[in-house]
Formats: structure tokens, C-alpha cells, sequence
């Protein structure tokens, strides 16, 4: 099947500020933090490295304007650069409406031979990150009291089993678990939050660091028999940060036909 055709934006978040981590690139949060915009949102948004950042920045300023568009180099790890990044978006734009949690961060190893630093590296970033990100919004949006929603990056592989992947896999069951938990909590002060499962959203860095075999054995697996562009990720992200969904919170949305 062919990739559809790109899907224009209809000024779903107009005048909302969003927050997205790891937003540099060509990924699911590049793709996202351009979806963003296209739906009148303004952004501030994060990432680990620096200079992709800044050239992130310049890119979607020149083309959405500088007003729209702010950025501050933000590794999810730390907790000092998570609440800079969450300050920066408040005293730029006065306001909070939405989080998108991207930061993730994979490898393979099998776990007979993993070591407790890939270990823990995997969950620090991929769980712990969206956990900290996570209670960040909470805390701005029930001090606001003006509602907000965060969206979560999950992976499908939180719901199944993939030799060499029991940290990511771990990481990204947990990242489910905290959105439902999350959700129960943030409901008494109006604020949704929910996650995205994606699959195989096919990207440079993602061709950089996986054989040509296993990622053929992947695309095989899908149904539409070809991987995700990060935009269509993107897609189901804007949908849920954006009042379509208003009655969904908890949820974890399968964008893939591998949910099992």
C-alpha cells in the first residue's frame, strides 16, 4: 500500500502552547512539533541534542514564524533542564495546554548478556524521563486550573515480546501503566492523558542503527505491508491533544496493527 497523502492542518490547536521532548530530527517528534503548528499551536520544544535543535528551530521559525516557535536543549534525565524547559514554556507564552512525552531511547541486547548501565540507561530515559516530564504538566496544569492534556509515546513492543528488547520493552509496558495511572489522578483537575503505540515509524536514524534484514522482517509483519512516516504517528498525537478526544483519558492507541 501506498502512503496516503499528507493530511493538511485544520487549526485543531489554535493558540495553544505545547511542550514536546525530543523534537529534533526527523522522527516522531520532529513530525509531531510540525503537526503542531500546522494546527496554530505555538511550541516549545526540547531535546537531548543541541545543535539538531537549534537547527530544528531556525527550520520551523523561518517557515511558522519565531513567535511560534522556542526551544532550550533539555536531556529528560536531569530534572534541573525538565523544569527549565517546563519554566521557559510558561514565561514565553503565559500559559500550559499540552505535553507530548517523546523522549524514548532503545538498543538490543539480550538479556543473558545485558549489563545494569544498558539496563538502567533504557529505563532512565524512556520510563523515568516521561515520569518526570509527566508530573512537571500535572503540577503546571493544577496550579493553572485550566485543564491540558499530555499524550505519552508508548511502543507496541509494551505489549509484546521482541528478542533483545527487554529493557525498551519494559520501559515502554511501564510508560503505559503511568498514563493509566496518571489519568486517574489528573481527571479531579481536568486534565487528560493518554499515549500513542506506534510501531514502525521509519526515520534516518532508526535505517542508522537497524539491520536491513530485521527491518524488513518488521515491515512484513504490518498489515498495510510498509512502515509508519512519523507524520501519521503524528496524526493520531494531534487527535489526542486536541478536543476530538475530549471523553478519552488512560487510553493507549495503537498506531499499528500489531497491538498483540
Amino acid at each position: 500500500m501506498n502512503t496516503p497523502d499528507y493530511v493538511p492542518g485544520h487549526g485543531l490547536l489554535k493558540d495553544r502552547t505545547a511542550v514536546v521532548t525530543a523534537a529534533a530530527g526527523a522522527g516522531i517528534g520532529g513530525a509531531t512539533a510540525r503537526r503542531l503548528l500546522e494546527e496554530g499551536a505555538r511550541i516549545v520544544i526540547g531535546d537531548a541534542h543541541a545543535r539538531r535543535l537549534k537547527e530544528t528551530e531556525e527550520a520551523l521559525a523561518a517557515e511558522f514564524g519565531p513567535d511560534r516557535v522556542t526551544s532550550l536543549p533539555c536531556d529528560v534525565t536531569d530534572e534541573d533542564q525538565v523544569q527549565a524547559l517546563f519554566a521557559l514554556a510558561e514565561h514565553t507564552h503565559g500559559r500550559l495546554d499540552i505535553v507530548v512525552n517523546n523522549a524514548g531511547l532503545g538498543g538490543t541486547a539480550a538479556l543473558v548478556d545485558m549489563t545494569d548501565t544498558q539496563w538502567s540507561r533504557v529505563l532512565d530515559v524512556t520510563l523515568n524521563g516521561t515520569f518526570r516530564c509527566t508530573r512537571a504538566a500535572l503540577r503546571a496544569f493544577r496550579t493553572s486550573g485550566a485543564g491540558g492534556v499530555v499524550v505519552n509515546n508508548a511502543s507496541v513492543i509494551g505489549w509484546r515480546a521482541q528478542t533483545g528488547q527487554a529493557h525498551y520493552a519494559a520501559a515502554k509496558a511501564g510508560v503505559m501503566a503511568l498514563t493509566r495511572c496518571a489519568a486517574l489522578e489528573a481527571a479531579e483537575f481536568g486534565v487528560r492523558v493518554n499515549a500513542v503505540a506506534p510501531s514502525l515509524a521509519m526515520h534516518p536514524h532508526l535505517v542508522k542503527v537497524t539491520s536491513e534484514e530485521l527491518l524488513a522482517e518488521l515491515t512484513a509483519r504490518e498489515a498495510f505491508g510498509r512502515h509508519a512516516e512519523p507524520w501519521e504517528v503524528a496524526n493520531v498525537i494531534v487527535f489526542l491533544a486536541s478536543a476530538y478526544s475530549s471523553y478519552m483519558t488512560g487510553e493507549t492507541v495503537s498506531v499499528s496493527s500489531q497491538h498483540a
